[in-house]
């Protein structure tokens, strides 16, 4: 947070140097430019990572989780409408490797908002997450476990 405050201080500052007459937002951005390019060179002293690392790992993880929605969402609707003597649900275990409280529980919501799958159970330790899926083919349990792998990933570039 504090980077954030810093840098649009630089970018005012920058501003108030450049325009005497106005305030000019592409003043104010090259202000901005020049402060992340200050920051990154400061980022050190603060005892933290560059705050735009944050802001991509957030834009990567939004990315990530509207694909999975949307492709998961057309999956589901094509079997309910087309495939619905072809359904083999079933019970499908994963092992993570989430910690803390707050990442299990993130992993556990992110799979029941994807349509298709809900958690029915974790287990006492954290370590294992029972899921109930609309079809556990190996084609189709192979892509629920490689989705949920990745939003692990996620989870755990978010949590450093």
């Amino acid at each position: 947070m504090r980077q954030v405050l810093l840098n649009m201080v630089i970018a005012f500052l920058w501003v108030l140097f450049q325009d005497e007459e106005s305030f000019k937002a592409s003043t104010f951005f090259s202000g901005y430019l020049i402060g992340l390019v200050v920051i990154y060179i400061l980022h050190r002293f603060f005892g933290q990572q560059f705050y735009l690392k944050k802001v991509w790992v957030a834009f990567k993880f939004l990315t990530v989780y509207l694909y999975q929605l949307i492709t998961s969402s057309m999956t589901t609707i094509n079997y309910i409408l087309f495939k619905t003597k072809d359904l083999n649900p079933g019970l499908v275990r994963y092992e993570t490797t989430l910690e803390t409280d707050w990442e299990v529980s993130f992993l556990t919501i992110l799979i029941i908002i994807t349509p298709g799958s809900t958690v029915i159970r974790i287990s006492k330790e954290r370590k294992k997450i029972f899921i109930h899926a609309i079809d556990i083919s190996e084609k189709e349990k192979q892509k629920l476990l490689k989705s949920i792998r990745q939003y692990e990933g996620l989870i755990l570039e978010v949590a450093e």
